[in-house]
């Protein structure tokens, strides 16, 4: 495979990625950043450790990765321990969009 060809490659599973997060992004309540991964989810709980150093242990249920090398990006349960920051943002979701993203499926 040529450097153009895997370019291509990348950018198609780049492109099939987004149009899965949009598909499914409605169906979550959290987003959740990491130092190495993007997490949607619909239950997360952070956990900090202290002893000689901090570091955080956060938990995700039911959750989705953006990872485009990973076959199976829905997860029944996600745990991450980090010494880096960690972002945890809940999502607003508009009703009327979601009873008609639902409708469709």
């Amino acid at each position: 495979m040529n450097p153009e060809e895997l370019d291509a490659y990348e950018t198609d599973l780049e492109l099939a990625l987004y149009r899965e997060y949009r598909d499914v992004v409605q169906t979550f309540r959290y987003v959740v950043e990491t130092e190495r991964r993007f997490y949607l989810c619909n239950q997360v709980e952070l956990v900090p450790h202290e002893g000689k150093d901090l570091y955080f242990e956060v938990v995700m249920s039911d959750a989705w990765v953006w990872d485009m090398y990973r076959p199976a990006r829905f997860l029944k349960e996600v745990r991450v321990l980090t010494f880096r920051d960690v972002n945890i943002e809940e999502l607003v979701h508009d009703d009327a969009a979601l009873d008609e993203f639902l409708k469709k499926g």
